[in-house]
C-alpha cells in the first residue's frame, strides 16, 4: 500500500509524526511551509527527523512531484492535521499547492482521502467546507480525542486519533483499548 501523508500549518503535529510512525505500508510526506514552523514550535523535530519515516518527502509548492498526477498510483492521502484554509481549498477545487493538488487528485479518481481538522469552534464556514467534503466521500475525522479507554498521558490521546486513522485505512493496531 502507498499513502500520502500531509501536514499542514495548524496545531496537532504529534498526529501525523505519530501516523508516519504506525502507518505499515509506502509512505510520501509533503508538508507545507508554515507546517514545518508548527512541527519545529510542538515536537521540536524537524523534516530531517522525519526522513526515516517516508520513502519520498516533497515540497507543497512542487506541483511537478509525482503526487500532483493521477497517473501516480497511492492507495489513500491522509492530511493530519488539517487546517481550515487547506480544507476550505480543497472544498473549493482551489488546487494550488501539491497537498491541495494531491488531495484534488485523491477525490477525481476515487481514492480514500482523510483530513484530520484540528480546530475548534467551527465556525459555519468550516461545516460547509466539512460537509461538502464529506458529500463527496472524503472522511473528515476530527482531532478529537475519547476518554472512555482511560487515557494517561498525551501520548495515549494522541494514539487514539492515530488508531482511528488506521481503522479508516482497515490497518490492525492496539494503540488504544476498543469498547467492550
Amino acid at each position: 500500500m502507498r499513502y500520502i501523508v500531509a501536514l499542514t500549518g495548524c496545531s496537532g503535529m504529534n498526529y501525523g509524526v505519530r501516523l508516519l510512525d504506525e502507518l505499515e505500508g509506502e509512505k510520501e510526506l509533503i508538508i507545507s511551509e508554515m507546517g514545518k514552523k508548527v512541527l519545529e514550535e510542538e515536537t521540536y523535530l524537524t523534516i530531517e527527523d522525519l526522513k526515516p519515516n517516508a520513502e519520498d518527502i516533497f515540497e507543497d509548492g512542487d506541483l511537478f512531484a509525482p503526487p500532483a498526477s493521477g497517473s501516480h498510483h497511492f492507495d489513500a492521502m491522509i492530511i493530519v492535521p488539517c487546517s481550515q484554509s487547506t480544507l476550505a481549498r480543497i472544498a473549493a477545487g482551489i488546487a494550488d499547492t501539491l497537498i491541495t493538488r494531491a488531495a484534488s487528485v485523491a477525490i477525481k479518481e476515487g481514492r480514500k482521502l482523510i483530513v484530520v481538522p484540528r480546530e475548534t469552534p467551527l465556525s459555519p464556514i468550516m461545516l460547509e467546507n466539512e460537509l461538502k467534503l464529506a458529500r463527496l466521500g472524503v472522511t473528515i475525522l476530527p482531532a478529537s480525542p475519547a476518554f472512555y479507554h482511560g487515557p494517561r498521558s498525551m501520548d495515549d490521546l494522541v494514539d487514539f486519533i492515530v488508531g482511528k486513522i488506521l481503522d479508516q485505512l482497515g490497518q490492525d493496531h492496539e494503540l488504544f483499548k476498543r469498547w467492550d
